[in-house]
């Protein structure tokens, strides 16, 4: 299978499905969607509407407004993220269960301050703290490791001990330099992207050194690194220790209990900000769609996942695989992932299941394909452009594809910036993030690119139904025979960009 960039235009004549030709952007579906049953493509996605999932971002902002600005695991303002959720199941008639476990956290208590006191004139430096940083509050001289990387002991040999340490991304994990730095006497740690941007970095959960690490832009890293005689006071205030969290589980009433689908986005936001787009865009399209299709019957059981703790490491999803009986693990079918679909600079980008880009991680277990094949067919009826991104393991669906389960899903970008040919596919501005609020305090309700979430709200409802009623594509098991997927896949008939 070739595959870059597809693009599907007007000479498009195959229908794949029965469903609308358009994407459902209406203000509010009809008023028959609270009483009828959504059991076909088209009537779902007529219910499944920009309005309602954007009701759900509107909750999860509130919560966050009401909690120090964060929906963090381990916090209040997960805790009622999780209940919103719950609620709104509870009513539309799901068997719901929240799933407790322990993990360990990291929250920071109030916003990082790292200033110039000398050289005058001095003053504060935006920056963003390390997870898992320790706190502090030092004013020291500044002593820059640059070229150097940080990543050996050597590194730092006549480092002044009580200094801070200025240090560039790359080469090694930012664990290792905070830690050589550490050892070397420093007091605290400044640690610069080494690519525009901000760097929004993680020490990882096994970084204990009371240490505070922070980190600023490749601009101001190199500013700071040409000043002579710099001294900078650097403060930080972070909790690190066990918590516990929750997974909200949803499963539909009907439906086989030995051909499972699944469908999962995780809840929890950083501790910098609300994560309405990551992830309330994903928890937020899986619910609407949950509650759009509480009175279908599917065919195969149905279950829905709003995943806890994963911005510390997919624990929430990794902790659910790992405590299934092998016996109630072998009856998932596929899992279905939606984290960040409707970042405001936006690319539509599908999990790579079949490996055909040739990019990073290898193909997903048998049937992730298939996944993407049917996102593809999805792309191509509304006429919008696609692309192929890697399993990286960055998201839910890592402990799935380490189970052997099949995955696939949508995403529309992080911190990756969208290149001069995807800003002439897909619009947006060339040069910057696909969001450039991306684990940041402006990940807020209004960061969002409304007609890509619309389109992925619909994707969503599209796969979960088309799978609810047949998996016969994937293990054989005959299906619905409306919901019958064509042989050959349509998409090795769509022209390619590359």
């Amino acid at each position: 299978m070739k595959k870059a960039v597809h693009l599907c235009g007007v000479g498009f004549a195959v229908v794949l499905f029965s469903v609308l030709a358009f994407v459902q952007t209406a203000v509010a579906g009809p008023e028959s969607c609270e009483n009828r049953v959504n059991n076909t493509h088209a009537k779902l996605l007529e219910c499944v509407t920009l309005a309602g999932v954007r009701e759900h971002q509107a909750a999860f902002q509130s919560v966050a407004n009401a909690n120090n600005g964060i929906r963090t695991s381990g916090t209040p303002g997960y805790d009622q993220s999780a209940d919103y959720v719950e609620q709104r199941l509870r009513a539309a008639g799901y068997i719901v269960t929240r799933q407790s476990f322990q993990f360990q956290t990291f929250i920071s208590l109030a916003a990082p301050l790292l200033e110039q006191v000398a050289p005058a004139p001095g003053g504060p430096v935006e920056n963003d703290i390390m997870s898992y940083s320790g706190s502090g509050d030092v004013t020291a001289s500044v002593s820059s490791v640059n070229p150097i990387t940080g990543c050996s002991a050597t590194d730092f040999a006549g480092f002044p001990a009580g200094n801070i340490a200025l240090i560039s991304r790359g080469a090694c994990t930012f664990a290792i330099k905070a830690t050589n730095a550490a050892a070397a006497g420093a007091a605290g740690v400044i640690i610069y992207n080494n690519a525009p941007g901000p760097l929004n970095g993680t020490l990882g959960n096994g970084f204990t050194l009371d240490l505070p690490v922070t980190s600023v832009t490749q601009a101001a890293g190199q500013q700071l690194a040409a000043t002579p005689g710099l001294i900078m006071h650097l403060k930080t205030s972070t909790f690190r220790g066990i918590a516990t969290t929750s997974n909200v589980l949803a499963e539909s009433q009907a439906g086989d209990p030995n051909n499972v689908i699944m469908a999962g986005a995780h809840l929890d936001s950083v501790n910098a900000g609300p994560g309405i787009q990551d992830n309330g865009s994903g928890s937020a399209a899986i619910l609407e769609v949950a509650e759009q299709m509480a009175k279908v019957k599917p065919r195969n059981k149905v279950r829905f996942a709003w995943w806890g703790a994963d911005e510390a490491n997919l624990v929430g999803s990794t902790f659910y695989v790992n405590n299934l009986p092998e016996a109630e693990r072998t009856k998932i079918t596929l899992y279905l992932n939606f984290d960040m679909i409707g970042s405001p600079n936006p690319v539509f980008f599908i999990y790579d299941g079949d490996d055909s880009d040739a990019t990073g991680a290898g193909p997903g277990p048998s049937g992730s394909a298939q996944i993407e094949k049917l996102f593809e067919s999805f792309y191509a009826q509304v006429g919008r452009p696609y692309k192929g991104t890697d399993f990286s393991g960055r998201s839910d669906y890592g402990p799935f594809i380490a189970a052997n389960i099949p995955a696939g899903g949508l995403f529309t970008g992080a911190e990756g910036i969208k290149t001069a040919e995807e800003a002439a596919i897909w619009g947006g501005t060339a040069g910057i993030a696909y969001d450039p609020c991306y684990h940041q305090a402006c990940d807020t309700y209004d960061n969002i690119n409304e007609d890509a979430f619309a389109v992925n709200s619909d994707a969503v409802a599209f796969s979960v139904l088309q799978y609810a009623m047949n998996t016969q594509d994937i293990n054989g098991v005959r299906g619905k025979g409306n919901f019958k997927l064509p042989d050959p896949p349509l998409h090795d008939d769509q022209p390619v960009a590359e």
